[in-house]
Parts: C-alpha cells; structure tokens; sequence
C-alpha cells in the first residue's frame, strides 16, 4: 500500500482513509525521492521497493543517536548499504545530541507542579524524534528539488506507525512537497536477512539515550506505549 498527499484535498480525507493502491497511484518513474534512513537495516527493504519506480537517494540525518561510537557504527552502516544499492547519499556527520535533548525535554509540558519529567513519556519523545527527523528530511527534499520524501521507519515494526504517516502528511503539507508512503512492514523478515547477509550492523536499540537505558536498564517504556500501540 502507497500514498502521496499532493495537496490539502487529499490530506482532508482523513490520514487513515487516504491510503490507496498502488496501481491507482501515479509515481513518476523518472522522479527523486530523498529516503530519510533511519539506520541501514531498516532501510533495506524500503529502499529496494522504492527503486524501480523512483531515482532513490538517502538522507542519513539522527541527531538522537548516542554515544558517539553508536553513532559512527550507524552512519557507516548507512552508507554501506548505500553502496551495495548503487545509491547517493546525503550524511549529517555532525554529533550533536546535546541540543537533541535540550529540545527533546523543553518541548515536553510541565506537570502541574511545573516540573518536567527526568525521564520523559515514549510516546511523546518518539513524536518529537520523528517529526525532527522528518521535517529536516522535508525541508532538504524541497530546496535540492526532490519529487517527494519518506522514511525507512515506515518499515519498523517497533515504531509508532501511525505516528510517522501522520506527521509525515503534515510536514508534506507545510513544505509544499510529497510524502511517499508505503506501509514497508510486510518485509521485516527479508531485511532481517538481507541485512544478516551483508554483514551490516544491527543496532540493540532505537537510538537515543532514553531507548538505551531502557534497553540495558530492563526498564520498561511508560505506561501505555505497547508494541501493538505502535503498530497502530
């Protein structure tokens, strides 16, 4: 399943309703589309559906990842992956998850006591995350004169789904440009694989501080936050 959201018309269908398939959609062959990725697993999949119908490029932009050495393993596998596909890539080399957590934590509302949260609610940090990501990933589209956009998160069945397509369609409409979506998660098991086969790192959490801790913490994500959650 794809869509592309145009223009407002589209978008007022309703994110859920608008999705339809993908002989009805007219995808230039000859267009560009900037693929956000995300890591290089994860982007297996996606990117190999996309490339007989568009001119692929990956954008590697993850100012959530920490440490520093996680963050050089994910940009290297970005680009291996890159050359195995036969693509261009735009990499944002630059470490910075200082002014990602500054951000992160200063768009979480205070509770009534006027405090902030230490450790702030995943479904909330996930949302802030993605739309960072996205946005930059919008803007660069539109100003190096892409087609349209998207994001190899659509193809992880640990994220919230639902979450990206919405905010990618809303990014769509504030930057003028289309957001190509493709529900990717039918092929999890082949990029497990395939990404087995080339000898890629794989990643033991999603990125950020808070998903490291909580992964060799054996703490669990705040209330409410369930794998089927995310599916949604």
């Amino acid at each position: 399943m794809c869509s592309l959201f145009p223009d407002n018309a589209a978008r007022a269908a309703s994110v859920d309703t608008a999705v339809v398939e993908r002989k009805t959609v007219e995808v230039k062959t000859e267009g560009r589309i900037l693929v956000h990725m995300c890591c290089g697993p994860c982007s297996i999949y996606p990117i190999k559906a996309m490339l007989p119908r568009m001119a692929v490029w990956g954008y590697f932009h993850n100012p959530n990842i920490h440490p520093y050495a996680e963050f050089r393993k994910r940009v290297e596998a970005a680009k291996t992956l890159a050359g195995y596909l036969s693509i261009d890539i735009i990499c944002d080399e630059e470490y910075r998850p200082l002014p990602f957590i500054r951000a992160l934590k200063s768009s979480i509302p205070p509770d009534a006591s006027g405090t902030r949260p230490r450790h702030p609610p995943k479904d909330a940090r996930c949302a802030f995350c993605y739309r960072t990501r996205l946005e930059e990933t919008a803007r660069a589209a539109k100003e190096m004169g892409f087609d349209c956009f998207s994001t190899s998160m659509l193809y992880s069945r640990y994220q919230y789904h639902k979450m990206i397509k919405e905010i990618g369609v809303d990014l769509a409409e504030r930057y003028g440009i289309l957001f190509y979506y493709e529900d990717f998660r039918d092929g999890w098991q082949e990029g497990i694989d395939r990404s087995k086969e080339m000898g890629l790192y794989r990643q033991r959490y999603c990125g950020c501080i808070y998903s490291r801790i909580e992964r060799y913490s054996g703490k669990k994500p705040n209330k409410g936050n369930s794998l089927q959650k995310k599916a949604d």
